[in-house]
């Protein structure tokens, strides 16, 4: 046999070989592929399922009256439970085993755990939060640590959203939230409204207290069965601080401020009583006045 002979016999038992192969290989492919294939569509379906689920639960927390910061985290914990027992599920249909995929899943756990101990923390902080209900959805809150304010928008499962006055959001770690101070602007149904007002040392004291506390008498959201007070805050180098004290409701707050500050100075100016800017009084020896001058 020559060489020629030789080669063509090794050609042809590679191709018995890679037929007999791809015989044997191709159903298992085949029910491989057809195995993912229902798997998506499992999943598909499984995320139709979780959304009809958790709009059932929601809907019944609503009518239960439950808070919605409640109804929102149990929704975003439910969501998360759901989706890894629908991964969990198709994993084992895929042909992992059920204890395989356990002892994975509980040691990927602990290392997820490890890697996100922040999240973990975030998540214990939620729960406090509706626990301790520092606030509510609805709620205007200053986060001391950061300064970040708004009105609180969602609890979720690891953070809050918050909307801020010119309608930016920001997202807050719920662990910073449970373990700082905060301030919860809308908590009461009346707020204090502390106002100061500087007005000149050679004005009249009097008659600019007397215009104010006019002021404050006779507008419509300044709470009368409240005390409302008008003094003397302070001797400053260039006025005399007047300070004011009364009480609105929370909502009414910022609108209230900004009207009442408006005709206190449009009074004052119509009875000619000044507002004063910084300024300094230096005073020079006649003899310097001398000197300037005749140099």
């Amino acid at each position: 046999m020559n060489t020629s002979d030789i080669e063509a016999v090794d050609v042809t038992k590679e191709l018995t070989g890679m037929a007999a192969y791809m015989q044997e290989t191709w159903p298992k492919l085949l029910n491989f592929g057809i195995r993912v294939v229902l798997a998506i569509i499992a999943f598909i379906i499984g995320k139709c399922v979780i959304k009809w689920v958790r709009s059932i639960v929601k809907r019944a927390m609503q009518r239960s009256s439950a808070d919605i910061g409640v109804v929102q985290f149990v929704d975003s914990l439910l969501k998360f439970g759901l989706y890894i027992i629908l991964v969990f599920g198709i994993a084992t249909k895929l042909g992992v085993e059920s204890a395989s995929a356990a002892a994975l899943l509980a040691s990927g756990g602990v290392a997820i755990g490890l890697a996100l101990q922040g999240s973990l923390s975030n998540f214990a902080g939620g729960v406090l939060i509706l626990l301790l209900k520092p606030f509510c959805v609805g709620d205007y809150i200053i986060e001391d640590t950061h300064g970040n304010e708004g009105t609180v928008k969602e609890i979720q499962i690891f953070y809050t959203k918050l909307a801020t006055v010119d309608n930016k959001t920001i997202v807050i770690p719920n662990g910073i939230l449970a373990n700082s101070s905060l301030t919860n602007v809308t908590a009461k149904d009346e707020r204090r409204l502390d106002l100061e007002i500087g007005i000149s040392y050679q004005a009249d004291l009097k008659k600019a207290k007397q215009l104010i506390e006019n002021l404050l008498q006779e507008d419509a959201c300044i709470l009368k069965d409240e005390e409302i007070l008008v003094y003397v805050s302070a001797l400053e180098d260039s006025a005399v601080i007047i300070g004011t004290r009364s009480w609105v409701k929370t909502e009414e707050y910022w609108t209230t401020r900004w009207r009442v500050l408006e005709n206190i100075k449009l009074t004052l100016d119509e009875h000619e009583i000044e507002i004063p800017y910084n300024q300094l009084t230096v005073h020079l020896p006649q003899q310097d006045i001398r000197d300037m001058t005749n140099s």
